[in-house]
């Protein structure tokens, strides 16, 4: 479990902030510098370099997303023309494909960022270009709506699986769908045929509330506490009926895989943030706000309790909440996380992805509640522990910005050093595009203000930006070795002993969630 520190504030990271930019900047540039337009899109590194793997090119807006992400939060403006460039030249076959669920992931990350700036006042105005823009959005927006599987009780938008699967992931991309609503766009289908993308958006939401996460009721053996998510949600697309969970990237369909849970956690805070700022009528037509609104935010509590229940002490998760090697690992969740460790790798990206998740859920409930002081105050020590070593890189020379991430470990996809037994050291492009995102959040914040995708950037109270939440405990200090020769004997110390005794609600061992 996640020790809290109630004391944290963001202006207490601001040193740590402004030194992760520093370190950002040159990785930018050397992936620029490296990565030709034919080399498809970095996802992953390999012994500190960035490098390919053919699924799908769902990595490339988190490429030049990270240029206007250093941009905003440095002025620099090598950076603004490095993503402006890569908007007008490279991402347009990513705002009308079909085939897969990641415009929230590529096109908002990019057209989005870039017009967000146009709104701020952050970029020289120009009609011309903010209209491309726009139109842009637009379409990402309906061309993802497009992707729609009926259900019995609604619909959702399908995984590049086909039209059975839903996917966690893709509660972060209903963000295409928001930005394409609030521009007024809507979709025409068959006969011309209006809808509506808001209501496609709430549809999916609900689903993915229904469907990939569970609460603690009984739907299987192992659904033993809130929160457990399914990545992948399994449907017959005959009749619409619901039929069973699914992983692609977890260890089990009755386990958590982390990053689909982090995706859940921020996809909700990020899109009930959203909400809050649509009048009434426009909520109306989908039943009213307190019926759009209450079973995400259920959710989207549940979410951040099971992460923060099931996180070791320093807020960084193993990459699954059932891989088997953890039963190896003694009182895993009782202390900070170990990235060397022999047994099973931890996912920094997870940590970056629902700390933001965290801290904007926290924001959403607020400071008079208590769940809502613990969310914001558990983002913020996160924040704390990916700023620095062993998760910040600091190394010449390599390339990613935030180490120990994974991607795929089911299909063996990510780089074992030789002298290790599992995936360690190494960085990933969401990964790093997500610490820079979780920092320029925590700037604004600081600043008393609050980033968000759809812009410009509202005010908060100055109580709220200076004020930290106090009912819950203080981290321990944590240091983990980072060089090779540590790291090798580290990873050769035998991982033996019994898992943390958790009573009948433990199941790591089985495969299943916890």
């Amino acid at each position: 479990m996640i020790l809290i520190d109630a004391t944290l504030t963001e202006q207490d990271l601001l040193p740590s902030i402004r030194r992760m930019w520093d370190m950002s900047a040159p990785r930018i540039v050397a992936v620029e510098r490296d990565w030709g337009p034919g080399s498809g899109s970095p996802v992953y590194t390999v012994e500190g370099l960035y490098t390919a793997r053919g699924w799908t090119e769902w990595t490339q807006g988190f490429q030049f997303g990270s240029a206007l992400l250093q941009f905003d939060a440095t002025g620099d403006p090598r950076f603004l023309e490095i993503g402006r460039a890569a908007v007008r030249e490279r991402m347009a076959p990513h705002v009308t494909h079909f085939g897969v669920h990641d415009h929230g992931f590529n096109n908002v990350s990019t057209y989005g960022a870039l017009w967000r700036l146009y709104r701020e006042g952050r970029v020289p105005s120009c009609d011309a270009e903010a209209a491309f823009l726009e139109m842009a959005l637009r379409c990402s927006g309906a061309v993802q709506a497009r992707r729609w599987t009926r259900i019995a009780d609604g619909g959702f938008i399908h995984s590049f699986n086909g039209q059975h699967s839903l996917f966690a992931d893709t509660m972060r991309t209903l963000r295409s769908l928001a930005l394409a609503h609030s521009l007024g766009h809507v979709m025409l289908d068959e006969h011309d045929e209006p809808v509506s993308l808001l209501g496609r958006l709430v549809e999916h939401a609900h689903a993915t509330a229904r469907y990939a996460v569970f609460y603690g009721a009984g739907r299987d053996i192992y659904d033993s506490e809130p929160g457990r998510v399914a990545h992948e949600s399994i449907f017959n697309v005959t009749d619409g009926r619901y039929r069973c969970p699914g992983t692609q990237q977890g260890y089990s369909p009755f386990s958590t895989w982390t990053r689909g849970l982090a995706w859940v956690l921020l996809g909700f805070a990020e899109e009930l943030e959203y909400l809050a700022s649509l009048p009434d009528a426009d909520l109306d037509p989908h039943g009213g706000r307190e019926r759009v609104v209450a079973p995400m935010v259920r959710a989207a509590i549940a979410t951040c309790g099971f992460y923060v229940r099931n996180t070791p002490t320093d807020g960084v998760p193993y990459w699954d909440t059932g891989a088997p090697g953890l039963a190896r690992i003694d009182r895993y969740l009782d202390r900070p996380a170990d990235p060397l460790n022999p047994c099973e790798p931890v996912d920094s990206s997870a940590a970056a992805i629902a700390a933001q998740g965290l801290i904007r859920m926290g924001r959403y409930l607020g400071e008079g509640s208590g769940e809502g002081r613990q969310f914001r105050a558990a983002g913020l020590t996160v924040a704390r522990t990916l700023l620095s070593e062993p998760y910040l890189s600091t190394r010449p020379g390599h390339q990613g910005l935030l180490l120990h991430s994974v991607y795929h470990r089911p299909n063996g996809w990510d780089h074992v050093p030789a002298w290790a037994s599992v995936p360690c050291g190494e960085s990933s492009m969401w990964g790093d595009y997500h610490l820079r995102e979780l920092a320029l959040l925590l700037m604004r914040l600081a600043e008393g203000a609050c980033y968000r995708f759809s812009g410009p950037p509202t005010q908060v109270a100055a109580t709220e930006a200076r004020q930290a939440p106090t009912h819950v405990g203080r981290n321990r200090e944590f240091a983990s070795p980072t060089t090779e020769a540590a790291g090798a004997a580290h990873q050769a110390r035998r991982c033996v002993g019994p898992n943390r005794d958790r009573g009948s609600d433990d199941a790591h061992s089985q495969g299943s969630s916890g």
